[in-house]
């Protein structure tokens, strides 16, 4: 490792803790980088432009942005709601399984754990503090552990990224994705259980038997969205980025045509915040990219592969100390740049032990989704608690056992390969 590459490192470390975004300290470092070193600092610019406008896949990650910002602003998030509270509400801890059952089926149509916890999950935390129900800080652990699953089940952004950095199919990754976010589901459910009787939470009302067809029949166009996004990408109608156009237009014409719950300004709005939030991935992945041919110049990936061989690493010890490093870099780092820039220096060891690309993909996926909610720095911790007003320190509180039991759900995906590559395999993928 050069010294170059050294004041490369330092300088992302510092400017990330003065508070700059982190796509923008990775550019700023890989052009400092390309002048100590002699280079043309133009190189920086033509990778990431190159990556940018080069890749036709990024182009599904606005649109399910903007489906998701759709679903937030219409009603098609409180008729998903209402269907949650009817099927699953009646139970001790009832609003907290709400929680889960709700960012399960809103995961088919946002592919983002932030867009999940601040649209549904807002809502969501609203009932659970009316009268006192439930302490702010609980309702605030529950909903950020409950939005992780969000881009775990498809369709999903962060597997859209490392579909880019590893050239593995998007459709047997979303398939791949399914059932560990259907484990993880339960679990949180079983542990919301477990606390609802501990602090004796309330039990709701139960929604009478004869009235769950009408609130499934009000939900059925909602519902339908991950429907008509699995059978486009696995019928072979739509690419997954056709599918997410569809998607965005599919969330469009139902709000606005359909329900009618979309004023022009509020359409407008959902354009304006779609562009704000793609434009911050996109300065991400712009930086990763122009870090990503330092880190390519300076034979990293090599030189770490010779370190794991060193230690005659097989695939399960590998596994876990991949696990170990993630786990502790999503205390620290943004999830995405972890993706981006972290993940695919592993990726070739990976494959050079006989992982599977699927299968390490949606572990690494499932790790980094638990670093968003994990102490200190996880970002849907601060999102929740702005939500709740309650201090980051008692929601970290009630956060830990739904931390504890999902890290046991990705022990699971990573040592039970089957669970992952299953599905995948019914649609025909042979690994």
């Amino acid at each position: 490792m050069s010294f170059e590459f050294g004041v490369a490192v330092a300088v992302i470390v510092v400017f990330a803790l003065l508070g700059l975004p982190i796509g923008h300290a990775m550019i700023g470092a890989s052009i400092l980088y390309l002048l100590i070193s002699g280079m043309d600092m133009s190189i920086a610019a033509e990778q990431l432009l190159r990556g940018l406008y080069g890749s036709y896949i990024l182009l599904a990650i606005p649109l399910f942005i903007f489906a998701a910002d759709l679903m937030n602003i219409g009603s098609l998030s409180d008729r998903l709601l209402i269907f949650c509270r009817a099927l699953v509400g009646r139970f001790r801890g009832g609003l907290g399984h709400v929680n889960v059952v709700s960012s399960l089926i809103f995961s088919g149509m946002s592919g983002s754990a932030i867009a999940d916890a601040v649209g549904m999950g807002r809502i969501i935390i609203n009932l659970m503090l009316k009268d006192g129900k439930y302490p702010a800080a609980y309702a605030g652990a529950l909903t950020a552990a409950s939005a992780i699953i969000g881009p775990i089940i498809p369709p999903s952004i962060p597997m859209v990224l490392y579909a880019l950095i590893s050239d593995t199919s998007i459709g047997y990754l979303f398939l791949g994705g399914v059932a560990p976010g259907l484990i993880l589901g339960i679990l949180l459910m079983i542990a919301n259980a477990i606390m609802a009787r501990r602090y004796n939470f309330p039990v709701e009302e139960a929604v009478p038997v004869r009235e769950l067809p009408k609130a499934t029949l009000n939900a059925i166009p909602a519902l339908l969205m991950p429907v008509i996004l699995l059978v486009g990408i696995y019928g072979g109608v739509t690419t997954p980025t056709e599918a997410a156009a569809l998607a965005a237009l599919y969330a469009f014409v139902v709000s606005i045509v359909l329900y009618r719950s979309i004023s022009p300004r509020q359409a407008f709005e959902a354009f304006r915040q779609s562009a704000k939030s793609t434009a911050s991935v996109g300065i991400l992945i712009a930086g990763a990219l122009a870090f990503n041919y330092v880190v390519t110049i300076e034979n990293v990936p090599s030189a770490i592969r010779s370190v794991l061989e060193g230690y005659n690493l097989d695939a399960v010890m590998f596994l876990l100390v991949v696990n170990v490093i993630l786990l502790v870099l999503g205390c620290l780092l943004e999830g995405n740049a972890i993706l981006l820039v972290i993940v695919p220096i592993f990726i070739p060891t990976a494959m050079a032990l006989g992982i599977d690309p699927v299968h390490f993909g949606v572990v690494v996926v499932v790790n980094i989704m638990i670093g968003l909610a994990t102490p200190p720095y996880g970002l849907l911790l601060f999102v929740v608690s702005n939500i709740t007003k309650s201090p980051v320190a008692s929601t970290i509180k009630f956060l830990l056992p739904f931390l504890a039991i999902m890290i046991a759900g990705l022990a699971i995906v990573t040592y039970a390969p089957d669970v992952v590559l299953w599905l995948p395999r019914m649609y025909g993928y042979n690994g």
